[in-house]
């Protein structure tokens, strides 16, 4: 039995397709608990493909007081992750309490078990769930689903894209999304971008390439819809670009996929959507939220995002 796919300390994939995932530092909750300035409560999506999701309520002062709902994808490149990681919960219940909102994030099925599009499969549904649910949902009964918000970090960027351009073309009956919120996406293709080509990118490309391999469906390459986003832009319609949400990507300087996000924020602008920012983390890496959730760094994005949502 060999092993054929590594993330050192996160993933082992062995030739006989068993998979091993070496968990970090979890919250687990049982029911609905309080901690800091939030309340959190995990929920079943959908009991059949087990996807779970957890919800985050801050602690308001005025009940009647309708709240802004983000859907959050986590990263991992579509293998590895969980909202009950350490650094996701910490880094979204403190989000909400920033931004004032409920979020619900979505432990989405993962590869190589699952390939894609299931992880777009999942969280398109968890999308139906919350416009279900949500009148009979305790930590939702604030939750104003006028003005929902997507966001995912890298894989979790990724599965926003996929995800908003499934629901402008399907139209979830009482839900709007009003924008998206990607977090150093994580997006690919045959072609090499010029950090790929570059020297030194060699550990960066091997890696990336093996998550895509892991993820992408059997006999597929980087050119497929889910890696490359270009190659399905022409399913979407002129007027369907136009409905697109409102858009603000995060990059951060040091991280290798950079260039991927600026990418993706052009692609968005050549597409006619309404309104694209990007904004970048000079100093900081690839997903550095998640790692350093208390950082000083960490709390000026999730005061950016609070700032893009309020104003829509």
């Amino acid at each position: 039995m060999a092993l054929i796919g590594e993330a050192p300390g996160f993933l082992e994939v062995y030739s006989d397709g068993s998979v091993r995932r070496l968990i970090p530092e979890v919250v687990v909750s049982t029911d609905t608990q309080s901690s800091k300035n939030y309340k959190f409560k995990d929920v079943i999506i959908d009991s059949k493909n087990l996807v779970t999701g957890r919800l985050f309520l801050p602690n308001v002062t005025k009940s009647a007081t309708k709240l802004p709902i983000l859907v959050y994808f986590h990263g991992g490149g579509f293998c590895i992750g969980s909202t009950t990681w350490i650094g996701y919960h910490n880094f979204l219940g403190d989000l909400a309490v920033a931004s004032e909102s409920v979020i619900l994030s979505i432990d989405y099925r993962l590869a190589p078990e699952n390939r894609l599009p299931a992880a777009y499969e999942d969280c398109y549904n968890s999308l139906e769930w919350l416009s279900y649910e949500a009148s009979s949902e305790p930590l939702l009964q604030n939750a104003d689903l006028s003005r929902v918000f997507l966001s995912g970090d890298s894989a979790g960027g990724n599965i926003v894209h996929h995800v908003a351009v499934k629901t402008i073309k399907s139209n979830i009956s009482n839900l709007t999304i009003k924008g998206l919120l990607l977090i150093h996406p994580y997006f690919g293709s045959e072609k090499r971008t010029e950090n790929e080509k570059a020297q030194g990118a060699k550990g960066f490309v091997e890696m990336n390439d093996m998550f895509w391999r892991l993820s992408i469906p059997t006999g597929r390459d980087r050119d497929y819809f889910g890696c490359n986003y270009e190659n399905n832009a022409e399913e979407v319609s002129k007027e369907e670009w136009g409905r697109f949400p409102n858009v603000v990507v995060f990059v951060a300087g040091l991280d290798f996929l950079k260039e991927r996000g600026e990418l993706y924020a052009k692609f968005l602008q050549k597409m006619r959507v309404k309104e694209v920012k990007l904004i970048e983390a000079a100093d900081e890496p690839h997903v550095y939220h998640v790692f350093h959730p208390e950082s000083e760094a960490t709390r000026l994005l999730q005061k950016q995002m609070s700032q893009f949502m309020k104003s829509y």
